[in-house]
């Protein structure tokens, strides 16, 4: 360590006029250990600066760098951490707080008692030192003796000391002056005692010189102590006569005392009084107002509303401690207690009347609406109701129990009227599905006739479930109790086109138009109760409502606070829920008329069900997008789950139907009834679903119902007696894919495909099928050429075997002339028109297939015959040409 500090001295600090009194081997607590040294130092010119200096080994090489030093007179604080036990630990507190852990705890300790010796001579300020042992630190001395203590210290701390430049020079010119200095130094230190010898006898004589002085010195000092005596004396007389007039000045100042005690205490006084006064003092309007202010008019209304605002202001008052103990405050807040109790209950009195009124009024209204579809305004209503939003609002804040009353009895009251509303309004609303009139009757009568309307209702329906149109055209078609608007196949094909006639498309539209406006009369219906209850029950805030008791008393911040909230329950968990509650109680017989009306729909027209679906799945998107969790948009998802069993339950019921369909074994079949249906309900469908936002339903509908298609397709032809089955797929096929075609339905692209190959496919087997071998020999012999060739035999050599020669060619091609060909053409053509169907148009499609069919056979006999009977000169009968002249004719004859 020494050799360390000695090359500190040298490469550090001798360069900056600094001289290193101690040293430390630390590293910083808790981090990597990179070893460093803590130098506490000093400067050789005054004033003299103490620092702590850290520094570094270098990176780069073996030697040390200077890296941070502090000032002593910047550190605070020396930690040792532990007084007792040996711990290497230590904090210094500079600007920060800076943690080491010294080498070894001699090291720490030598360190902390150098930092205590340089704080006690050269700064004399207070540095605190914690956690170290009194052995350490030196007891505090004079100032004489401890500078030369200090100075002992500092020698026994510095074992190295380098001389200055002017001590250095006064040395060198003491030398020069003694020519042996250097090869004789005895002779030099006694030439030194001796010059010291002469100096202190000079300085003897010098003192000795000076006693005249200093006795003249002392003659004045004892002048002095003199002077002082006398001043003393004089000073006593006065402090004398100074006691009385302290005692006097006592009693003054303790009157004083006790005259500014009570001004404060008066001041004190007269502020409470003036707080209780400004804060608890009801003015008599108020007072007239909350018990006589006219609750009908709006200035009544509006000076009860104050008159409110200001009595609860004045009951939520925030007491100071003590208040509450007064009899005048007791009083006063009983007083305020009966005027709440009093206008609360007259208030809410006056609103029950209210509610009780609007019922009567409302219900005399109806018959102005009885006739047309629409639902009675209740605007008005709302909008006089409105005018006591804050009297309700501070009725909830004061008495929740009245508040709660008036929540009931409007619910009570509303409903009943809604109910009336509502159920005349779905009357007229099932009397015009129904398409029904009650001519020289009003509707204005309908409520004590409601039975009447129920009787004539259901005998639209009829006693077997079956709703019977008006219309004349229509009388034949029964509408079965399941909803289905077709009976079995065999009705249907009586029936024709009815399903899909302008009647039949003009009743929808109705029904249309009469569901839409019945969901468009309700849904502003809904809303505006809504919001109306949201601004009446001041209920628009999200947030819970927690029960507190009547009146509570709680100390805030030393001030008593006094609330007035009587009892709210804490069964809500938000005011969102309790418009939900209200407005479910309210509007409860809205869910189960829609249901009734849907049935309606769907009972005369089961295709209605498309309409509802679209026009339920809008109203339901719209409300969800205002608000998901409201009543209209809970209300109206649920009927449309309603509205959705009914689509699929009218999907099911033409999937059976194709299931149960029964095909005539005496006629042809042609197009089958469930294709043509479904045909008609794709165009229904694509018309209704053009822009609605619930077309994933309809798709999974098409595929569930074109698969049912093609199943039944294939069951019907495989059960066929009277038409081929491949006639029976080819044309309905075709059918299937001309209308996917038409109407371009994206889901049913793939089905859409599959129904063209399998029409391809059928017909292209129907014609091979049907045109058979019309040279049938012909057929055959060559059938035997192939095989010879199959076996080995080469082709030219073919005409060589017996049973192939060109005679047996030539005799079996005579049996086959143009005449005889054309005979069986014609044959073949009034086949095929037996088989097909005039619907769908095939007959020229299929009978130039079978042209084509048997020009390849022809091309394939002509090119037997030129490669086994080359040369031979042996042609057909008839000629390609003849062929197309045959078919042309056939088919312009016929």
């Amino acid at each position: 360590m020494t050799a360390i500090k000695h090359a500190l001295q040298r490469d550090i600090f001798t360069p900056n006029d600094e001289r290193l009194l101690s040293i430390v081997n630390v590293c910083k607590a808790g981090k990597k250990k990179r070893n460093c040294f803590l130098c506490a130092t000093v400067t050789t010119e005054r004033p003299v600066q103490v620092n702590v200096v850290k520094v570094k080994k270098s990176d780069k090489g073996d030697f040390y760098k200077r890296q941070t030093a502090w000032a002593l007179r910047d550190l605070a604080v020396v930690d040792a951490k532990d007084a007792v036990k040996d711990n290497p630990e230590f904090d210094l507190h500079f600007d920060k707080v800076y943690k080491w852990v010294a080498s070894s705890t001699v090291e720490k300790n030598t360190f902390i008692s150098c930092i205590w010796k340089l704080n006690q001579r050269y700064l004399r300020k207070k540095i605190d030192f914690i956690n170290v042992s009194s052995q350490l630190l030196e007891e505090s001395v004079p100032s004489g003796e401890n500078q030369s203590v200090a100075g002992g210290d500092e020698e026994a701390v510095d074992e190295y000391q380098e001389l200055n430049a002017r001590e250095e020079q006064d040395i060198e010119i003491m030398m020069e002056g003694c020519e042996y200095a250097i090869s004789n130094a005895e002779a030099f230190a006694e030439k030194l005692s001796r010059e010291l010898q002469v100096l202190d006898g000079a300085n003897i004589q010098s003192i000795m010189a000076s006693e005249k002085q200093v006795n003249i010195l002392m003659k004045l000092l004892d002048e002095a102590l003199k002077e002082v005596d006398q001043i003393e004396l004089k000073l006593s007389s006065y402090e004398e006569m100074l006691q009385s007039v302290k005692e006097q000045m006592d009693q003054i100042s303790e009157s004083n005392h006790l005259i500014h005690l009570s001004n404060t205490n008066n001041v004190k006084l007269l502020s409470e009084i003036e707080f209780l006064v400004n804060h608890m003092d009801l003015a008599k309007g108020h007072i007239k107002a909350l018990q006589e202010g006219d609750l009908t008019s709006s200035r009544g209304i509006e000076a009860c509303t104050n008159a409110a605002d200001a009595l609860l202001q004045c009951m939520n008052v925030a007491l100071r401690p003590g208040h509450d103990m007064l009899h005048a405050v007791k009083q006063q807040q009983q007083r305020f207690s009966d005027l709440r109790e009093q206008f609360a209950r007259r208030l809410a009195s006056h609103l029950n009347s209210v509610f009780v009124q609007q019922g009567h009024d409302q219900s005399s209204t109806l018959a102005q609406h009885s006739v047309e579809l629409t639902l009675p305004n209740h605007h008005p209503f709302h909008r006089d109701l409105l005018r006591y939003a804050k009297l309700m609002e501070w009725l909830k804040n004061t008495d929740y129990g009245k508040y709660e009353g008036l929540t009931k009895n409007y619910m009570d009251y509303l409903s009943r009227l809604y109910e009336r509303e509502i159920k005349d309004f779905f009357e007229v609303a099932k009397i015009k599905m129904t398409g029904t009139t009650r001519e020289g009757k009003k509707f204005a009568t309908l409520p004590r006739k409601e039975s009447a309307v129920k009787q004539e209702t259901e005998s639209l329906h009829g006693s077997s479930g079956k709703l019977t149109g008006s219309t004349s055209s229509l009388n034949k078609l029964s509408v079965q109790s399941s909803g289905n608007r077709r009976s079995q196949s065999s009705s249907l094909l009586d029936m024709g086109n009815m399903s899909a006639s302008d009647l039949d498309v003009a009743d929808r539209t109705k029904f249309d138009k009469i569901f839409e406006q019945v969901l468009s009369e309700l849904e502003p219906l809904c809303l505006a109760e809504q919001d109306f209850i949201s601004k009446f029950f001041k209920l628009q805030q999200h947030q819970s409502i927690s029960g507190t008791a009547s009146e509570v008393e709680e100390m805030d911040g030393g001030v008593l606070v006094r609330s007035y909230t009587s009892g709210v329950p804490q069964t809500i968990s938000s005011e969102k829920d309790m418009i939900r509650q209200m407005m479910t109680k309210i509007f409860r017989c809205i869910e189960p008329e829609l249901n009734n009306l849907i049935a309606l729909g769907d009972k005369i027209d089961s295709f209605n069900s498309l309409y509802m679906l679209v026009k339920m799945s809008h109203h339901v998107w719209t409300a969800q997008n205002v608000d998901p969790a409201s009543f209209l948009s809970t209300t109206l998802g649920n009927v449309l789950v309603t509205v959705k069993r009914n689509f699929d339950k009218c999907i099911s019921n033409q999937m059976k139907q194709m299931d149960e369909v029964k095909i005539s074994k005496k006629s042809k079949v042609g197009i089958l009834p469930f294709v043509a249906e479904f045909e008609e309900f794709a165009a229904l469908a694509e018309s209704i679903f053009k822009n609605a936002e619930r077309r994933g339903d309809l798709d999974k509908a098409y595929i569930k119902l074109i698969r049912a298609v093609f199943v039944s397709v294939e069951k019907v032809a495989n059960e066929s007696q009277k038409t081929p089955r491949d006639v029976v797929m080819m044309e309905n096929f075709h059918h299937i894919f001309a209308t996917l075609s038409r109407l371009k339905i994206s889901c049913l692209e793939a089905e859409k495909k599959e129904a063209k190959q399998k029409y391809t496919d059928h017909l292209q087997s129907y014609v091979i099928y049907s045109l058979g071998q019309p040279l049938e020999k012909l057929n055959h012999f060559f059938e035997g050429v192939e095989a010879r060739v199959a076996q080995g035999v080469r082709e030219e050599e073919v005409s060589y075997q017996l049973a192939f020669n060109k005679q047996e060619l030539r005799k079996v091609i005579k049996e086959y002339p143009g005449k005889e060909v054309k005979k069986g053409l014609d044959n073949l053509y009034k086949k095929v028109d037996k088989h097909l169907c005039e619907e769908e148009n095939l007959l020229q499609v299929v009978w130039h297939s079978m042209q084509d069919e048997f020009i390849r056979q022809y091309k394939h006999f002509e090119g037997l015959i030129a490669r086994c009977y080359p040369g031979s000169g042996i042609t057909m009968e008839f000629t390609i040409q003849d062929i197309l002249d045959y078919c042309s004719s056939i088919a312009q004859s016929h």
